[in-house]
């Protein structure tokens, strides 16, 4: 079949218009549209970033924690030397451990009460104490001053500083049966009813496998020494604080995920 000649242009034009649609439609499509992420994606991709830079340091433990020691001589270290008192043998067991970024704060007083205690709280607080190392009670007993008086300032104590944010470690006391069994008794009791009440960890008693042994304590037979302090230490307080440490540090960077997050979302 022959065809005019502008009859064989028209023809030309139109296969040519539809090769190019049909190639058009072969194309692959572009890597802009194939992989591009959506806004939302982006978002959550960027979010847990954050949260895994903030979650996952080289080393968690290297997380900066206060800890206030509070309390009378028997925290002060009357007797020993400075850098073997409880709080400083207590800073370089936790540095051995890892935990190289905690302060442990020596705030004893020795002759303290619990109602001195009290009177000096506004000061020690100034410290900003992640968690706080409450020993304190000895000295009242000395004095025979009613339980009742000290189980009161213990727990306003605790929840001062509670309110500040401070996680709290009780040491529980002990004393000798010269009071009458009565006395002796209710004061015992009342530490692990507090820790109770308060939610507080408990170290149940404070000299345990120190106090009465004549090789570990001072002349006074009253005082550690520094191997009695060890024993304190590494017996008695690492394996009720460590626990608390480590649940300070998960909280303390669960915050600064949080923080993250929400500094994230306000740029936004």
């Amino acid at each position: 079949m022959r065809l005019k000649n502008g009859n064989t242009q028209l023809l030309t034009v139109t296969l040519i218009a539809a090769l190019g649609v049909a190639l058009s439609a072969c194309q692959p499509k572009s890597s802009t549209d194939n992989n591009q992420p959506s806004a939302d994606s982006q978002s959550t991709t960027t979010k847990t970033n954050l949260q895994n830079q903030a979650a996952s340091p080289n080393d968690v433990k290297l997380t900066p924690i206060t800890i206030l020691a509070l309390g009378d001589s028997l925290t002060e270290g009357l007797g020993v030397a400075s850098d073997a008192n409880y709080p400083a043998q207590l800073q370089r067991a936790l540095h051995q451990k890892g935990y190289k970024n905690i302060q442990v704060i020596n705030s004893g007083l020795s002759g303290e009460t619990s109602t001195g205690m009290i009177n000096r709280l506004d000061w020690v607080a100034q410290t900003h104490p992640d968690i706080t190392i409450l020993t304190i009670g000895a000295n009242d007993a000395i004095r025979g001053i009613d339980v009742a008086i000290v189980d009161k300032n213990i727990r306003t104590a605790i929840a001062r500083l509670q309110n500040d944010g401070s996680v709290i470690v009780l040491g529980g006391m002990q004393i000798y049966d010269n009071l009458g069994s009565d006395y002796v008794n209710a004061f015992s009791k009342m530490y692990p009813k507090i820790a109770n009440d308060t939610g507080s960890a408990l170290i149940p008693f404070f000299l345990e496998g120190v106090a009465a042994d004549r090789k570990l304590n001072q002349a006074d037979a009253i005082h550690p020494t520094a191997e009695g302090y060890k024993i304190v230490v590494n017996s008695n307080i690492l394996p009720v604080l460590v626990p608390v440490i480590d649940s300070t540090i998960q909280q303390k960077q669960a915050q600064k995920n949080d923080n993250l997050e929400s500094s994230y979302e306000k740029k936004q």
